[in-house]
């Protein structure tokens, strides 16, 4: 019997987030999806916040329940106000899309709580980047410490990428959150073998690729709630 075999029904939150917006946060969610699924896990998905919806159109939430509902039969009574608690119809941060609103921590905690009925690791799905506030106190990154979870750092493989890839990595750090970083390349990345890779292997830093290393990806972020924790006294 593996580690994770003996701790499987232990709830498991993994924050999806990224180095901004575009980078490809819904892609590797749905991917993880796949591959939890496969692991044998019941997988759960939460999108905390989407802007742009327009006429009961949620663009990322549809397709998140979409993907739910086929790997989680147990999900089917789920509609898409559970996956996605609060939307807004300015594409903007939330704190601008909102009209400067305060965020209702409780309705996103009720929709955490709720999903967590129907799975063992759920997927939490950020907006935009760590920056990005979500209300004139909170940003995006401070709901991932508010909600115990550890994180999936997605980054891009374009050139940049490694001052976008580092900030965000050392503000994680910095708050000593748990977390896993994977590069989503695409196919007008084809330099970053060139370009950018060579200073991250240098430097010893690992390259997880979301299309390459998936089943890896998953597994580095389940072995993440393994790891001991250091109390300082």
């Amino acid at each position: 019997m593996t580690e994770w075999s003996i701790n499987r029904f232990m709830k498991k939150r993994i924050f999806i987030t990224a180095t901004n917006t575009d980078i490809g946060k819904t892609y590797t969610t749905l991917k993880l999806m796949d591959t939890f699924t496969q692991m044998g896990l019941r997988v759960g998905v939460v999108k905390l916040i989407e802007t742009g919806v327009v006429d009961g159109v949620y663009p990322d939430g549809a397709i998140l329940l979409a993907k739910l509902h086929e790997l989680n039969p147990e999900s089917l009574e789920l509609r898409v106000e559970d996956v996605v608690p609060i939307s807004y119809e300015l594409p903007a941060a939330p704190y601008v899309a909102s009209g400067g609103a305060m965020l209702d921590f409780g309705k996103l905690s009720n929709a955490i709580e709720k999903m967590e009925e129907y799975c063992d690791v759920l997927l939490i799905e950020g907006a935009g980047g760590l920056m990005v506030p979500v209300d004139y106190s909170f940003m995006m990154i401070d709901l991932i410490n508010f909600f115990n979870a550890h994180t999936l750092l997605v980054t891009h493989c374009s050139l940049g990428c490694i001052n976008d890839t580092l900030l965000s990595y050392e503000a994680l750090e910095d708050r000593k959150i748990p977390n896993v970083v994977a590069f989503n390349c695409r196919k007008k990345d084809g330099n970053f073998q060139v370009v950018s890779e060579p200073f991250f292997v240098k430097k010893k830093f690992l390259v997880y690729k979301v299309d390459n290393d998936i089943e890896t990806i998953a597994q580095e972020l389940l072995d993440s709630f393994n790891a001991p924790t250091v109390v300082s006294l």
